[in-house]
């Protein structure tokens, strides 16, 4: 039977035993960033008709592999899931590897699509893209990662991050068409080709953040 809410003894267990462990991360993958991942995830398997349990799952899993190295934390936050054995308790093996993959799939320089609607949830949760959350999301990665760099470092630092990423020609993929992502990107897009006015908002930001 399908339900808009997530079992009760799971969400106990993940916010016992697994969200704790976002503390130990840096402040743009953070409590407060995969909370906001679980709940877009949530409003999105309720629009899609997808299983409320494996997308809030996904959603918590998605980032833990920041224990180990970031540049493959996707491929290590899956292992973390798959080897969980305690997610047996509600979900079957094969639940359990889509799962998995979904959370393989969240990055957002995936060259490829997601292979399901677990993976599309995800990444598309995943993407935040108010301007300004970016914005302050790059920047915080930037003061946690590059302390040794200036506030003029830090700029050119930014800078380069929201063109690679965020751009026309970047590398972000939006899975899921016709959502607040896709006017969002939009605004970011057209502070991107405006620097003086990024640079207002980053100079803004970066006093706050310091």
């Amino acid at each position: 039977m399908m339900t808009n809410n997530p079992s009760l003894d799971l969400i106990e267990f993940i916010e016992t035993q697994i969200l704790p462990q976002y503390a130990h991360f840096d402040k743009a993958h953070n409590m407060e960033h995969v909370t906001r991942v679980i709940r877009s995830s949530l409003a999105l398997a309720r629009t899609t008709g997808a299983d409320i349990n494996m997308a809030y799952t996904v959603a918590a899993y998605h980032d833990l592999g920041l224990s180990g190295p970031r540049a493959i934390h996707h491929i290590t936050s899956g292992k973390i899931l798959m080897a969980d054995v305690r997610l047996k308790r509600w979900f079957s093996p094969e639940q359990i590897k889509m799962m998995r993959e979904a959370v393989e799939d969240h990055r957002a320089s995936a060259s490829r699509a997601p292979r399901s609607i677990y993976g599309k949830i995800v990444a598309e949760a995943d993407r935040d893209l108010d301007p300004e959350h970016v914005i302050r999301r790059t920047i915080q990665f930037g003061l946690s990662n590059y302390p040794e760099l200036d506030i003029e470092g830090h700029w050119h630092r930014f800078m380069k991050h929201m063109d690679e990423k965020y751009s026309v020609n970047g590398y972000i993929h939006l899975w899921i068409q016709g959502g607040e992502n896709e006017r969002k990107l939009e605004e970011l897009r057209s502070l991107i080709v405006s620097p003086a006015k990024m640079r207002e908002v980053f100079d803004r930001l970066f006093v706050l953040l310091l």
